[in-house]
């Protein structure tokens, strides 16, 4: 009697889906095989892989900034040592002049810079909760704050700009002074150099306050402010040391 053997084959249990096509909720949303809640196309890159693939081009800007101010500093250092030849007295002299400082309009801008660095810290963990809520808020009798993060994010961009008004005040103050030389120079550079780039930072997180109405969804978002937040916490150490440097170095 011949007997049929059926082989079965068990199928491994499926994690939950987000709703509205988003990827397995235990993942990053969007970081299934899918194109990170986009409908599932496998051309697109992933949530995780976008995240990845931002953190490593803020870490090679970054390492560009890094370039730039060390050559600045390089530059600081030898016009500070360097002397020039006197023909009365027969030797090198030095014609390096100390820059006083408004140290207090300073201080207070480096406050300023180090709290807006915690309010995108706190900006950037409140993204990652409305990323994680995110496939939950469109079910039914479930009320969840979609956008946690927007008001740190606002509040991170006003105290940018307050350090940015402060640091006018300064050059403001410096210039009426009527101090003219080499070392004023330099604090104008480095100090001016050292805006530019927060600037950058507070474009970016303006398109992150804004993309609740350009209806961004809150993986770009997370994104932005994950990104921007390396780059701005970045900002403030690099302040920091061009403060320090200015300061000690004079």
């Amino acid at each position: 009697m011949a007997f049929l053997h059926f082989k079965t084959r068990v199928r491994p249990q499926e994690r939950l889906s987000g709703g509205g096509g988003r990827g397995p909720t235990d993942y990053w949303p969007g970081g299934g095989d899918g194109g990170g809640g986009r409908g599932g196309d496998d051309n697109l890159p992933s949530y995780r892989e976008r995240l990845r693939r931002y953190r490593m081009l803020i870490a090679f800007v970054l390492t560009s900034v890094v370039m730039i101010f060390v050559s600045f500093t390089t530059a600081y250092v030898v016009r500070k040592a360097g002397a020039i030849w006197d023909p009365a007295r027969n030797e090198y002299v030095g014609d390096w002049v100390p820059t006083s400082l408004p140290v207090s309009i300073l201080l207070v801008n480096s406050l300023v810079l180090l709290v807006s660095s915690l309010t995108l810290e706190i900006a950037r963990r409140r993204a990652v909760e409305d990323v994680v809520l995110a496939p939950i808020a469109d079910i039914p009798g479930i009320r969840v704050s979609r956008n946690r993060s927007i008001l740190w994010v606002w509040a991170t961009v006003g105290l940018g700009l307050a350090f940015l008004g402060g640091q006018i005040l300064a050059w403001r103050q410096l210039r009426l002074s009527h101090v003219t030389n080499i070392s004023s120079s330099f604090f104008f550079i480095l100090t001016g150099v050292h805006a530019v780039h927060l600037m950058g930072g507070i474009l970016a997180l303006l398109y992150a306050g804004l993309s609740v109405w350009l209806l961004r969804p809150p993986e770009t978002r997370r994104i932005v402010i994950d990104v921007t937040a390396w780059y701005w916490h970045f900002m403030g150490l690099l302040w920091i040391y061009v403060f320090a440097l200015l300061y000690f170095a004079r």
